[in-house]
């Protein structure tokens, strides 16, 4: 199938490495011009244009943006993918308000404030998407992860009233959810320095993760707008009844 993004001009987030770096692969072997932004010196070796700003900067993060557009010429794919885990194992009672803050800074406000940023040139484009990178941590909560999974639900409430609000300008913003994902950052949360091969609970790849933000920019699927693309194998389904 033809995802009709050929010579389509994306921005991807947390591009260093994890899930931005491998939505920027994917976005690109479809034929789309990248740019990326991140923290990390490392979105450089992604050759396009890259910034390295931290998004919890509202300004630098504009700044970063209006660059990265006009390099482009423009913008038509934003994927919002930078995130931190915080403190992973704290008991809330433990929960500096620092790790807290910091945690809302990147995953939210740093959501918020590129999404804002990149709205005149997504309002320039013939078919806007934006797809959010949050988790099931949005919708299931897991002992010591307050801080990520608050955060997580408050971006996927930002991408759902970003669609509704922005539905009569044609922008469409959906949000995708996966459960564990084997990048540097999980293996480090969960202590599997080597991978999680041995793990009795089903582990995706950033590259299928990257997969459906690929098929949720394409201007393939107009009708979705809102959506939350929930990947977990299926596990949040389940019933927690014993029988």
């Amino acid at each position: 199938m033809d995802l009709h993004l050929t010579s389509r001009r994306a921005l991807v987030t947390g591009a260093a490495g994890g899930i931005g770096r491998a939505a920027v692969r994917a976005l690109a072997a479809e034929g789309v011009r990248v740019g990326a932004v991140d923290l990390d010196p490392r979105v450089r070796e992604l050759g396009g244009p890259a910034f390295v700003v931290d998004l919890a900067d509202a300004d630098a993060a504009a700044a970063a943006v209006d660059a990265c557009a006009r390099e482009l010429g423009g913008i038509d794919v934003l994927v919002l993918a930078a995130g931190i885990s915080g403190p992973v194992g704290t008991p809330l009672g433990e929960t500096s308000i620092g790790a807290w803050e910091r945690v809302f800074a990147v995953n939210v406000t740093g959501a918020f404030v590129t999404l804002r940023a990149a709205l005149p040139w997504l309002r320039a484009s013939d078919a806007p998407a934006v797809v959010v990178v949050a988790s099931d941590s949005a919708l299931v909560a897991s002992p010591g992860m307050a801080p990520y999974g608050a955060s997580k639900a408050a971006v996927l409430q930002l991408a759902r009233a970003a669609a509704v609000e922005l539905a009569p300008e044609g922008i469409r913003v959906n949000a995708v959810c996966p459960s564990i994902v084997d990048t540097p950052m999980s293996r480090g949360d969960l202590g599997m320095p080597d991978g999680f091969a041995g793990a009795e609970y089903p582990v995706q790849t950033a590259a299928e993760v990257a997969d459906q933000v690929v098929l949720l920019a394409s201007p393939r699927l107009r009708p979705v707008s809102a959506a939350t693309w929930v990947s977990d194998f299926g596990v949040s389904a389940r019933s927690g009844f014993p029988a």
